[in-house]
């Protein structure tokens, strides 16, 4: 697929290993091996087995949990290839763990997402590629380029297969207004319907829907969020979509983080017909381990080799989008 590969190499850690073994195999870039330890005091050690000097590098890792083992596995990798002379590092990071901190939402509160941006700048990472980050404003936390990608489209195309004729009756749902311009992009690009839920959150964790803007009565829905965290939003809305008349519900979202047996709820709610499929991307390694004849785990494998093509040969990103959406409204 890639033509300028001679020097390139890709590495995965903890949590990218698997994404980039099979980047690697699509592309036909080197995959590289670099080895994380641990001391007995718990300190992380990192180091590379194989010579990166004057290459152009792609590190995989998630920062999800244990998110600062995580974090600071990547940091140390990053410093280690820097000080082995890599004379890229563009860093990939499927889950970005600590985004929702990214405002003062109280006073004497951090904004740790910031914080992060700067640890992976100062350990020398040359550019940064996030997928459905939480706030678009995280772009602006790094002073070094950054690719915000999005899944939806990808994701789509899992659910168009299993439900060709689904898509015909279809409402996509934003849980939040916060989602809606990402929702509104999708609804117009398929021409599908769009309804919005009327959420407010008290506390963190706690979540209180009130209201549904737009019609759901008689028609399948499907909920499409960012990430599913607690489940809380995403449990809510469906009982309201219930009472509303909606008839098949399916979630979507790619990062399923499943915090306090969030994914034990989401069985039960499968099982019980509440929700007829969930799909998630495997942003978090972990999910791809998950059995369930109705959570749909979608690889974002393919997807990140072309992105990979389009960074090395200087190609269009905006093409492989089109790609993707023209798949989907072709049913194909």
């Amino acid at each position: 697929m890639i033509d300028n590969i001679n020097n390139c190499i890709i590495f995965g850690l903890s949590n990218g290993y698997l994404y980039a073994k099979e980047v690697a195999e699509k592309t036909n870039i080197q995959l590289g091996t670099i080895k994380t330890s641990k001391f007995a005091d718990g300190e992380i050690l990192v180091k590379s087995n194989s010579t990166v000097r004057g290459m152009h590098v792609f590190l995989f890792q998630s920062t999800c949990n244990p998110v600062n083992d995580n974090l600071m596995e990547l940091l140390i990798a990053i410093d280690s290839l820097k000080r082995a002379s890599a004379k890229t590092i563009t860093v990939i990071i499927p889950y970005f763990g600590y985004a929702r901190q990214d405002r003062k939402a109280k006073g004497r509160e951090p904004i740790t997402c910031k914080l992060v941006a700067n640890f992976l700048e100062g350990a020398g990472a040359t550019k940064v590629i996030l997928i459905d980050i939480h706030s678009e404003q995280t772009q602006g936390f790094f002073d070094i380029p950054v690719d915000t990608l999005t899944a939806s489209c990808v994701l789509f195309n899992e659910f168009r297969k299993n439900n060709p004729s689904v898509i015909k009756n279809l409402t996509v749902v934003a849980p939040d207004y916060g989602a809606v311009k990402n929702v509104r992009k999708i609804t117009e690009t398929l021409n599908l319907n769009l309804a919005i839920m009327d959420k407010r959150r008290p506390q963190p964790n706690v979540v209180e829907i009130s209201n549904v803007l737009g019609d759901v009565m008689g028609r399948d829905c499907l909920l499409l969020d960012d990430m599913i965290d607690t489940g809380g939003t995403i449990l809510q809305n469906i009982e309201l979509l219930k009472e509303r008349g909606c008839k098949k519900i399916f979630v979507m979202a790619t990062h399923g983080v499943f915090s306090n047996g969030a994914l034990e709820k989401f069985k039960l709610a499968l099982d019980k017909g509440l929700i007829d499929q969930l799909y998630v991307a495997d942003t978090i390694e972990a999910n791809t381990k998950i059995e369930h004849p109705n959570i749909k785990v979608v690889s974002l494998s393919n997807f990140y080799a072309e992105i990979l093509d389009a960074q090395i040969n200087h190609k269009s990103v905006s093409k492989i989008y089109e790609k993707y959406w023209n798949m989907v409204l072709c049913g194909c």
